[in-house]
């Protein structure tokens, strides 16, 4: 089974938190219902990403099957994998990135996210930063975008 890999970006700041639980939510609960295995890749590097983590935790306690996963995926190794290791359902550092700059690694990373992804979600208010330069390049991609800071994007963009 080839699961539906959903990639998560967002800006380091969030100021949106209740906005980002519910549409997050639904469109989770809608890919539960709708796919087989969806397995969701988050990243750690800023607000966002803890938030988007925590509203993925609760969908998967509360309405999931056993059919999704979270895995964290980093840049580079970290001084918390232990806890990473506990909070995630898996952990893991691309290939691409080994040797790289860490500053350059989370550019790197990022764009290995896409590559793998069926759908990204993001949290993109402004055009600049990591998260709209990864959403960017899913578009040049032409991946599935779904931007939850946008009521247009969400309204209009086909996620299931």
């Amino acid at each position: 089974m080839k699961p539906y890999i959903v990639s998560l970006f967002g800006h380091r700041d969030l100021h949106a938190h209740r906005k980002v639980e519910e549409k997050l939510t639904e469109i989770l609960r809608e890919l539960i219902r709708t796919k087989e295995y969806v397995e969701i890749y988050i990243g750690r590097n800023g607000e966002f990403d803890r938030f988007a983590a925590s509203v993925v935790k609760s969908v998967i306690k509360d309405f999931s099957y056993g059919n999704i996963g979270m895995t964290l995926v980093l840049p580079y190794p970290d001084k918390d994998m232990e806890y990473y290791d506990a909070y995630y359902d898996s952990i893991t550092i691309p290939e691409c990135v080994a040797g790289i700059h860490p500053k350059g690694a989370i550019t790197k990373r990022n764009k290995w996210m896409v590559e793998e992804s069926d759908l990204v979600i993001c949290y993109v208010e402004r055009e600049t930063g990591g998260a709209y330069s990864a959403v960017k390049y899913a578009k040049k991609l032409k991946k599935r975008v779904v931007n939850i800071g946008s009521a247009e994007d969400v309204e209009n963009e086909e996620y299931k």
